[in-house]
C-alpha cells in the first residue's frame, strides 16, 4: 500500500495542471510516480523533468536500445518493482528476454557498469572503468552515469513511498 497518496488530478491546483498538461503534451504519462511526485512541482521537476532530459541526451549519445538495457540493469539490481515492471513490459513489447537476449559487447558492459553502481556506487572497479573509456568518451560516461543516479534516485523513490507498479497498455 502507497505511504503517500496520489493527488487528485482533477482537484489539483492549476500550477499542477499545467505540469501535467505540459508533460503529456511531450507524449509522457502520467504514472502513480508521478502523481505521487506531483504533490510538490518542484520535486516533479527535479526528478521526472531532468530524467527526461537525460535521457534524452543518453539515447542521443549511445542508442535507445543501450539506454534501456543500462536502465532495466540498475532497477532490477536496486529490486525496484515500479521501475522493473515498466522496462520488463518494454521489453517484451519488443518480444526480448532479457535473461536469454543476445547483448552486444557494449551493451554487456552497460549492463556490467549499471549493476555495479546500483549494488555498491563505491565498489565500482578501476579494471571496470578502465573497460568505460576504452569504449565511451569521457562526455558520454559522464551522462551515463548521471542517467543512472536518476534511475536509482526514481528507484528509492518508488520503494521508500511504496508507490505500486501499474500495467503499461499501448
Amino acid at each position: 500500500m502507497p505511504r503517500i497518496t496520489e493527488i487528485d488530478v482533477d482537484n489539483a491546483s492549476q500550477e499542477v495542471k499545467n505540469v501535467i498538461s505540459e508533460h503529456l503534451a511531450r507524449g509522457h504519462r502520467l504514472t502513480a510516480e508521478k502523481r505521487t511526485l506531483l504533490h510538490n512541482v518542484k520535486a516533479f521537476l527535479a526528478l521526472e523533468e531532468s530524467s527526461y532530459a537525460l535521457d534524452d541526451e543518453l539515447q542521443r549519445l549511445i542508442g535507445k536500445r543501450a539506454a534501456d538495457f543500462y536502465e532495466y540493469a540498475i532497477s532490477v539490481q536496486n529490486d525496484c518493482l515500479v521501475c522493473s515492471a515498466y522496462f520488463t513490459n518494454l521489453l517484451k513489447k519488443n518480444n526480448i528476454d532479457f535473461e536469454t537476449f543476445d547483448f552486444t559487447e557494449r551493451e554487456n558492459l552497460l549492463i556490467e557498469y549499471g549493476r555495479a553502481i546500483a549494488k555498491d556506487p563505491k565498489g565500482v572497479s578501476d579494471e571496470l572503468f578502465k573497460r568505460l573509456k576504452k569504449e565511451f568518451t569521457e562526455e558520454e560516461i559522464v551522462v551515463i552515469t548521471t542517467m543512472g543516479v536518476l534511475m536509482i534516485a526514481n528507484n528509492y523513490l518508488n520503494d521508500i513511498l511504496q508507490v505500486q507498479p501499474e500495467e503499461i497498455v499501448d
